[in-house]
Parts: structure tokens; sequence; C-alpha cells
């Protein structure tokens, strides 16, 4: 495998866990020693940013699907009887989606002007 498809691979892993994370019973829900708000703003910071520089020409429909998918991820927990979607949580999500997505599309902007 190039590396440029496991570049491209690893966003899909990122929302593949958080999907596993989202919908999971809370017990196999991973914990971590930061606050429950910032582990889903991180969650979705650090998947967004890889979103963003695996596919920087789609950075905008990279953001408008990450920060809208963040209520319908949010919205899965339905399907998990232990689990309560929040609107709260779905924005907070939404907040982290938002800054991945900025710092990426930072990256993509400085990254030629680094090579120079």
């Amino acid at each position: 495998m190039t590396k440029a498809r496991l570049f491209k691979l690893l966003p899909w892993l990122a929302l593949a866990a958080i999907i596993f994370a989202t919908i999971s019973p809370i017990r196999l829900r991973p914990h971590d020693i930061a606050s429950v708000d910032v582990d889903r703003a991180g969650a979705f910071a650090v998947m967004a940013l890889l979103f963003v520089l695996a596919y920087p020409r789609q950075w905008m429909l990279c953001a408008v699907l990450l920060i809208v998918g963040a209520g319908g991820i949010e919205l899965l927990q339905y399907l998990s009887p232990s689990r309560h979607a929040h609107l709260d949580d779905a924005a907070v999500k939404a907040a982290g989606a938002a800054v991945g997505c900025l710092i990426g599309w930072t990256i993509n902007r400085l990254r030629p002007l680094s090579l120079a």
C-alpha cells in the first residue's frame, strides 16, 4: 500500500473508531483522563484534520459533511439502549470538527510555502 493510499485511509479509520465509540454500549466506551467534552471535541478535531489533509481540494465539502455529520453521528446513539443523544454533545463534536478543518486548511495553505 502506498503512502498516499494509507494517508487517505487514516481519516476513514478515525471515523469508524468514532462511530464505534458513539454507538457501542457505554461500558465499551474508551476511557481516558480528559473530560467528556474535551474527548469528543478532540476526537472530531483529529478526524477532521485527517480528512482535510487527505482531501485538500475538497476541504469545504469535508468541513460541511463533518460538521453536519456530527449531529448525525450523535443521533446514531438511539441505536444503543444504553446511550442517549444530546444536542449539546452534537454541538461540541461539530465545534471540534470545525477546529480540525480550520487547522487542516491552514496546514494545507502553508504547505507549499514551506517547500519554497
